[in-house]
């Protein structure tokens, strides 16, 4: 058969799984404005039979073949883009049964309570459990999961009949108990009926015992340290310290300079200089020189001497690092990195503001899993008076289970950017001084990393200037750098000869200064065991972030570490989308509003999976991440099913693990064209 003539750019998948050359809409990694409307499951769609409103203006009037042409990019343009309206709401039980109670426990508000204490009632309206299925009961041959025949009581005892005793919750699999109790939609692996006809709930203290150090999320802070950060009432003596010193240095620096070149002015006549004060009314003519009022704190050279608490060296030569991913890059998602091989990992990225709001959410970005063997949290923010105080407090109340701290100095967005956070600071050198100064100083013995971009601007490359400072002045014990600037985000290939010159700046000083060399990593565009170990050989990194690579094939890791391309099955595919739903359940609660945070993440995560190529379909591989691919199909139904693009077909594959969504829930995806996926990096 012979090969049909694809575009430039396309993905060169064998002519038998071509379903069209035509390439799919590419994710629009860049996000853009708009929206998306998917309701009652349907796509946006021209009305009209055979599209003849497309070829009539408003008003019945035919357009002419320029005006179509122009309709027609618009069109386009408009189902690109990222839906920013995205609201997600916590899908609730109809019947809300307290917590404390369905953990069986007394409440501490009795009648006062806004929640049910009436079990039955609660049990008689809940949903039919959900079976979770083991790995033995994946298939490739639809239904894909194959479910046990349960017979439920449809009538005799209401509180029974939704529960499944051939189900497994993966809470209490993991951990020995569950933390939900009877409102667990897996309830029946861990309850009994009483010989009074009650149901109980069930423990496994042995398990309990055994996994408490190896399975139990750590980095928790609760509500009472959250209100006393929220309210100021949190002490962060050495930031304070640190700021007053930075304000002091400011004035002092302030008052000489004001000493030297304010308040004079040149008198014609003579070789004197008098000051303004002397002069009630100067003549015409006379230049006076007014006082100056400068900002001393943005200055391009630290205030404080740099003299470091001895830090963590960080021995990080040839580990494999997950970047840290918003909105994706959760624990669930991390965890399944680890699984396939992931070193280093970094929780998502959090707002120094946010965490000194005492932000429930901003806090829960900082939890880790003991299977995180190397673990460190990301943060953002344009001041000392904010990174430093917040720095100290996650210092504190994460101590011995933080690795490091990553300065997000890359991310693009406007949002981030605007407030001079993100990729703002590599344009403030002095201002980046004093925050990673005092940060090292809050921090103790937690090292402090950089992630950075080449620059702001496309043909202005700034970070060889910075790079080889942020070690040696102010102490900075790992650098990464994403080979592109700001403003050109994802549109082109990243400059790896670039961060090849960046790395040797910041060599050629260290070995100057007979300094020890810092980690250095590099990211950009690796999504292949080839692509990372070509780069590692002449690019003189350290390692490899992975980002984008890792969300579409989380198994990159296992092919990098085994110098190999893995054809991986469908099946073997749909084995991480089990696992992702287990770690998911396990993080995020297996009751009803933790099942459908599950589900929402699940989705996110298959937004991006879908865009993987098995390698068995390519005529030349490995596949490179810009590829454009074609419409094709799987080598079998559902290699087919787990390439759609289409946003429903990821909520039917939630379905396999998370039961039927709600009426109520609904998934908008991220972007317009498939709604596709891609993530807004954080750098």
């Amino acid at each position: 058969m012979a090969s049909p003539s694809l575009p430039p750019g396309t993905a060169p998948i064998k002519p038998e799984y071509l379903l069209s050359v035509q390439t799919r809409d590419i994710p629009d990694d860049d996000a853009a404005e708009g929206n998306t409307s998917h309701v009652n499951g349907r796509r946006d769609e021209p009305s009209g039979a055979d599209g003849q409103e497309e070829a009539e203006g408003h008003g019945g009037k035919r357009l002419s073949g320029a005006q179509r042409k122009k309709l027609a990019k618009d069109e386009r343009k408009n189902k690109r883009g990222a839906n920013k309206g995205r609201r997600f709401q916590k899908v609730r039980d109809e019947v809300e049964l307290c917590y404390r109670v369905a953990s069986g426990k007394q409440c501490d508000f009795g009648a006062e309570c806004r929640f049910t204490h009436d079990v039955s009632a609660y049990l008689a309206a809940k949903p039919r459990d959900i079976h979770f299925p083991s790995p033995d009961d994946l298939s490739d041959v639809p239904p894909f999961v194959r479910l046990p025949d349960v017979e439920m009581s449809e009538g005799g005892d209401a509180q029974k009949s939704s529960l499944d005793p051939t189900t497994t919750c993966p809470v209490f699999k993991t951990i020995g108990e569950c933390k939900h109790g009877l409102k667990c939609r897996f309830l029946g692996n861990h309850v009994r009926t009483r010989e009074d006809g009650e149901l109980e709930l069930v423990a496994d203290e042995e398990k309990k015992a055994q996994v408490a150090a190896t399975e139990t999320e750590v980095n928790f802070i609760d509500g009472d340290m959250l209100r006393k950060i929220r309210t100021k009432k949190y002490p962060h003596p050495i930031a304070d310290a640190y700021l007053q010193e930075l304000k002091e240095n400011a004035y002092e620096a302030e008052k000489v300079e004001g000493d030297k070149q304010v308040q004079l002015v040149e008198d014609p006549t003579a070789s004197t200089t008098i000051p303004i004060s002397v002069l009630e009314d100067p003549t015409p003519g006379t230049e006076v020189v007014a006082p100056v009022t400068q900002d001393k704190s943005q200055d391009d050279t630290p205030d404080v001497p740099a003299r470091f608490v001895e830090k963590k060296r960080l021995q990080w030569t040839g580990k494999t690092y997950l970047a840290p991913l918003t909105t994706v890059g959760n624990l669930p998602f991390r965890r399944l990195c680890v699984d396939y091989g992931a070193d280093i990992t970094c929780g998502e990225m959090g707002l120094a503001m946010s965490f000194l709001q005492g932000s429930k959410e901003e806090w829960s970005l900082v939890r880790r899993h003991p299977s995180e063997s190397i673990f460190g949290m990301q943060i953002a923010g344009s001041k000392p008076q904010l990174l430093v105080p917040a720095a100290e407090i996650i210092g504190r109340e994460c101590a011995g289970n933080l690795d490091f701290v990553d300065i997000n100095c890359g991310c693009p967005i406007d949002l981030v950017y605007k407030t001079g956070s993100g990729s703002a600071l590599l344009d403030a050198a002095g201002r980046l001084g004093k925050i990673i100064i005092g940060m090292n100083k809050a921090l103790g013995d937690i090292p402090v990393t950089v992630k950075l971009r080449t620059g702001v601007k496309d043909g202005r490359n700034t970070a060889h200037k910075l790079m080889p400072r942020l070690g040696p002045e102010w102490g900075t014990s790992a650098i990464t750098l994403h080979g592109r600037t700001r403003q050109q985000r994802y549109t082109k290939l990243a400059d790896w000869d670039y961060v090849k010159q960046c790395v040797e700046a910041v060599r050629a000083r260290e070995a100057d200064e007979d300094l020890p060399p810092v980690p250095i990593f590099g990211g950009g565009d690796c999504f292949s065991s080839e692509d990372y170990w070509h780069k590692m050989d002449n690019y003189g990194v350290d390692g490899i972030m992975i980002g984008r690579g890792a969300l579409i094939k989380p198994w990159i890791f296992t092919e990098i570490k085994e110098r190999r391309e893995w054809d991986i099955s469908a099946r073997e595919r749909l084995e991480i989308v089990r696992k992702y739903a287990e770690y998911g359940l396990n993080h995020f609660g297996s009751d009803t509003a933790g099942v459908n945070t599950t589900r929402r993440y699940l989705c996110e995560a298959l937004s991006f999976q879908y865009r993987y190529i098995p390698i068995g379909l390519l005529e030349r591989f490995p596949a490179r991440i810009n590829e454009r691919a074609p419409a094709f199909g799987g080598r079998d139904e559902l290699e087919t099913l787990l390439a759609s693009g289409d946003s429903r077909d990821w909520v039917r594959i939630s379905e396999m693990f998370l039961g039927p969504a709600p009426e109520s829930w609904s998934f908008t995806p991220k972007h317009k064209s498939n709604a596709y996926g891609g993530e807004e990096s954080q750098g």
